[in-house]
């Protein structure tokens, strides 16, 4: 098991995997439409587009964090 200290990191790989997974199914669909290498071309999209998500999520939910306080009681 991971240790609990390492929580919010596991939480922002699971959640930028998701998201990034997501939104680049959407994209690629849209660009390319569905065809027989469609699965092909969106793992690639959603691979690269995981890089960067990855380091942002773990930057901007300290940021986002904040924001909300700021905005809510």
């Amino acid at each position: 098991m991971i240790p609990a200290r390492y929580s919010h990191f596991v939480f922002s790989f699971f959640l930028s995997g998701t998201m990034s997974l997501l939104v680049s199914g959407i994209a690629t669909y849209r660009a390319s439409g569905l065809h027989e290498g469609f699965h092909l071309l969106w793992v690639s999209s959603w691979l690269s587009s995981w890089l960067l998500a990855y380091p942002a999520v773990l930057l901007v939910a300290p940021i986002a964090r904040r924001a909300t306080a700021m905005v809510t009681r």
